[in-house]
């Protein structure tokens, strides 16, 4: 199943059509770390993550993993955990996946720069939530009704396509 990006506003699966936002430099061929674009391409998706002591468990047939409070991705270019998921330590910069607000209740992996990682490249590129459509730090946002809905109609094959 593919997941189509239309008009930079609308995310379109099957008949349905979710409005979201991307990053506020829009869409960008060569994202650089820090940029604050959304990578252009066709991407698998990964694992979806949940705080379970905020929300339930999704229906989805992708695999679900509970958010803990150590739980980072990391964004150290310099790091070989560039773009992986990792425990949080103070020897290397990540982005914390526990968050006070709402934004990483829900989120699914974009494996975006996850094959042949290359640093400056960007990591930590999701589907996550919002609540007002702002425009992301290079994320897909959805609210979260829309996000469970989603997360039905995923399975392992899904792709996302962004340009």
């Amino acid at each position: 199943m593919i997941i189509k990006l239309k008009n930079k506003e609308n995310l379109i699966v099957k008949d349905f059509i979710f409005r979201c936002s991307i990053g506020k430099k829009g869409l960008k061929k060569y994202k650089i770390e820090g940029d604050k674009s959304t990578p252009s391409g066709n991407f698998k998706l990964g694992n979806l993550f949940y705080r379970a002591d905020k929300v339930k468990k999704p229906e989805t047939i992708l695999k679900c993993i509970k958010i803990t409070k150590k739980m980072g991705w990391c964004n150290d270019s310099n790091s070989i955990s560039y773009n992986k998921k990792i425990l949080i330590n103070k020897n290397v910069s990540a982005e914390k996946l526990y968050r006070n607000d709402y934004k990483y209740n829900y989120f699914i992996d974009i494996k975006y720069n996850s094959k042949k990682i290359k640093p400056y490249r960007g990591s930590a590129i999701f589907i996550h939530l919002t609540k007002n459509y702002k425009p992301t730090a290079g994320c897909v946002a959805l609210k979260e009704k829309d996000f469970l809905i989603l997360a039905k109609l995923l399975n392992k094959n899904s792709r996302i396509l962004l340009n």
